[in-house]
């Protein structure tokens, strides 16, 4: 174990943390967290139509919901490429190659054939089902205006700098949309379809139960060795909100919802997030009934966020980074999270979200019965719970004793 602990410290984790710092990983994370505001104001609304259908006098809140979480790929579109930007060095680019990058996205999501002309097929494409899309084309533009940075075209020249800053633009800007133009207009390539075509293997792998429990797996134990789970929202974002938006199309067409794999699921449910990334809300128990001073103390300040599953806190306190006899329970842990939910909302036993709705700080067992509309979402939440104690329990006390010891006791 200590030779697995010192490759841990010495050579994974810092190789990881080299890895997810590089500018195109770092951006791409940094474009999904400044993202986050607009996927929560549409969830504020989604919270909100579940009083409205029980209080009709309510006004409808829709358009908010709209143009917020409506035109989540737009807004991603433009984020994206304008962190890529910044990361990369290009600070010069960061406002243009964004809005370019709009365009682009316009030209590609365009509707064609019997839906040419329909603003809500438009729409529809710059929700949360067009994120994937989204993505692949600020990628390409950040791509494009990078390699032309790169350049410095002009960077010598007698020409007023007004004018070599104007030419750098434009001449990124032709070869992006001209890209575009060709094989959207001129090769008649529906690549919003071919995108999407592209994606949907991954998409389909993710709604598998090996699918979920790396979905679930991986941001924990880097999360773990203290790599933030946000450096993952560019994998996670489009299969969670593409799970998500069929299971609401589903519902709207009287089909069943199927998709387990959503940050429903994961993370407004709070079974798998039980006080946070690797339910360490039982760990967070354990420690207010400690012997130890110092851990019960600890216990006492991490509380009040473990409620609301924010557990930064207790990761980096406890410490659980970094600690092997705390950081195995919470490997545990997230593979039994998704086991367990998916088996009983497999079995029938548990709804599964059909409503867009990311306010995971919400504490649970409410925010279990808000998603699922399901009474039963208790008893699951208090089960799954003494689950996670049990398997807290002999770790925490291990780790107990060496504090005791450390006590003088």
């Amino acid at each position: 174990m200590k030779k697995f602990m010192d490759w841990l410290t010495n050579k994974f984790a810092p190789a990881a943390n080299e890895l997810f710092n590089r500018p195109w990983l770092a951006g791409l994370s940094a474009a999904m967290q400044k993202v986050i505001p607009f996927i929560l104001t549409g969830s504020v609304i989604f919270f909100y139509n579940v009083f409205k259908e029980y209080i009709s006098f309510l006004p409808d809140l829709g358009p908010i919901l709209t143009y917020s979480f409506g035109l989540l790929t737009l807004y991603i579109t433009f984020m994206i490429t304008n962190q890529l930007m910044e990361k990369l060095g290009h600070p010069a680019y960061t406002i243009n190659a964004g809005l370019v990058a709009i365009g682009t996205l316009f030209m590609v999501v365009m509707p064609v054939g019997e839906n040419a002309g329909s603003v809500d097929a438009l729409m529809g494409s710059l929700g949360p089902s067009g994120i994937a899309v989204g993505m692949i084309v600020a990628i390409f533009v950040a791509i494009i205006f990078n390699l032309w940075g790169k350049l410095e075209f002009l960077k010598d020249s007698n020409i007023p700098d007004f004018l070599i800053n104007w030419i750098n633009v434009i001449i990124p800007n032709l070869i992006t949309l001209g890209t575009a133009m060709i094989l959207v207009v001129i090769l008649e390539i529906n690549v919003m379809e071919a995108i999407l075509s592209l994606f949907m293997p991954i998409a389909n792998i993710a709604q598998t139960l090996p699918g979920f429990i790396l979905i679930c797996f991986i941001p924990a134990f880097f999360y773990s060795l203290g790599v933030s789970s946000w450096m993952f929202g560019a994998i996670t974002t489009p299969i969670y909100m593409a799970g998500i938006q069929a299971n609401i199309n589903a519902v709207a067409q009287g089909l069943p919802a199927t998709n387990i794999v959503t940050s429903e699921s994961v993370f407004t449910l709070a079974f798998i997030t039980m006080g946070g990334m690797g339910a360490t809300l039982g760990l967070n128990l354990l420690m207010l009934f400690s012997k130890s001073k110092e851990l019960k103390s600890m216990g006492k300040v991490f509380i009040a966020p473990s409620i609301f599953n924010i557990n930064e806190p207790i990761i980096f306190g406890a410490p659980v980074v970094f600690n092997p006899l705390l950081m195995l329970p919470m490997w545990i842990n997230a593979i039994v999270g998704p086991v367990y939910v998916w088996i009983i909302m497999r079995a029938g036993l548990l709804n599964i979200p059909t409503k867009s709705n990311q306010m995971g700080q919400v504490p649970a067992p409410i925010s279990s019965w808000m998603i699922t509309e399901d009474i039963r979402a208790f008893l699951w939440w208090a089960i799954l719970f003494v689950i996670y104690l049990a398997i807290w329990y002999p770790f925490f006390k291990s780790y107990e004793k060496i504090k005791l010891a450390d006590e003088g006791k």
